[in-house]
C-alpha cells in the first residue's frame, strides 16, 4: 500500500452517524494518512461528548480526514461515504439518534463543495429515498476526547463494535485486523 506524503495531504471533514464508525472505516482507506473524531457544526465552543450527546450544541459527531490526493482522491472519499451510511434517514443512523448523527459534509474549499454537490447528485440517481445529507463549509474542529480515537482498533470486543462497526467494515470489504 503506497504511503501518503506528510507534504500533499489535503483534509476532509464527514458526519455520519457515530464517529465511531465512520473513522473506523476512514481508516482502512489507502492514501489516508489520519482520522481524527470530533465535533463541528455547532454553536458552543469546546464542546464537551456528554454536551454533544443533549443535541442542544448543534455540532455534529465528524471525522476530520487527512489524504493524500495521489493516492486517493476527494470523488473516492465521498464514494464511501454514501456507502458507509444512510444519507436518507435525518437526524439518524441506526439506533444512534439526534442531530449529532446527522449526516454531513463539511467541505474546505470551493472545489470540494463543488465535488461534493456533484457526489450527492451522482448517489441520489442509485437511491429511491430523498438524500438529507448537508453540504456546507467546514466551521471550527473540535477534537473528541481521546477516548473517542481509535475507538473500534482499541475496543474490538466491546458490543458496539462488534454488532455495528465490524459489519459494517465487512460490507465495505475492508479489512478489520
Amino acid at each position: 500500500m503506497p504511503t501518503p506524503n506528510p507534504e500533499n495531504l489535503e483534509v476532509a471533514t464527514f458526519g455520519a452517524g457515530c464517529f465511531w464508525c465512520t473513522e473506523a472505516v476512514m481508516q482502512r482507506l489507502p492514501g489516508v494518512a489520519s482520522v481524527e473524531s470530533g465535533y463541528m457544526g455547532g454553536g458552543v465552543d469546546n464542546p464537551t461528548y456528554q454536551e454533544v450527546c443533549t443535541g442542544q450544541t448543534g455540532h455534529a459527531e465528524v471525522i476530520q480526514v487527512k489524504f493524500d490526493p495521489d493516492i486517493i482522491r476527494y470523488d473516492q472519499l465521498l464514494d464511501v461515504f454514501w456507502k458507509m451510511h444512510d444519507p436518507t434517514t435525518l437526524n439518524r443512523q441506526g439506533a444512534d439518534v439526534g442531530t449529532q448523527y446527522r449526516s454531513a459534509i463539511f467541505t474546505h474549499s470551493d472545489e470540494q463543495a463543488e465535488i461534493a454537490q456533484k457526489s450527492k447528485a451522482v448517489a441520489q440517481e442509485k437511491i429511491d429515498d430523498l438524500i438529507v445529507t448537508e453540504i456546507t463549509p467546514a466551521e471550527k474542529f473540535y477534537v473528541a476526547e481521546g477516548y473517542h480515537q481509535d475507538y473500534y482498533d482499541n475496543n474490538k470486543s466491546a458490543g458496539y463494535c462488534r454488532f455495528v462497526i465490524l459489519p459494517k467494515l465487512d460490507k465495505l470489504g475492508l479489512d478489520n485486523e
